[in-house]
């Protein structure tokens, strides 16, 4: 039986970030467990090795809006890039030109 899998945009519609890591974290120890004894745990089937891959797409998407959004928030309060590109470990200049091509890339998106 052919079953299509969930795409990452329609796990995104489905999931906050918690329960979109707290999927992919089951599925992770699931397939862990099975690898250290698969007598005792099955292996993942494709469609949940897929499912996990679509959530680790969603995951990162979902952290990366909730990092730029922080540093909106940063910049808000005062703090000047040096201090937020400390806090993302890099440079001012890398801190500044991530969050300009994201405010680029949301602003031309359909809501």
């Amino acid at each position: 039986m052919l079953r299509i899998m969930s795409t990452p945009d329609e796990l995104e519609q489905r999931h906050t970030l918690t329960t979109a890591t707290n999927r992919y974290d089951d599925l992770r120890m699931r397939d862990a467990l099975a690898a250290m004894d698969p007598d005792e745990e099955p292996p993942l089937s494709a469609d949940e090795m897929l499912e996990m891959l679509a959530l680790s797409e969603v995951i990162i998407r979902k952290a990366g809006y909730g990092r730029q959004t922080m540093i909106r928030s940063a910049r808000a309060a005062g703090a000047s890039w040096t201090r937020i590109g400390a806090a993302l470990g890099t440079t001012k200049q890398a801190a500044w030109e991530s969050h300009q091509r994201w405010v680029a890339d949301t602003a031309g998106r359909p809501d």
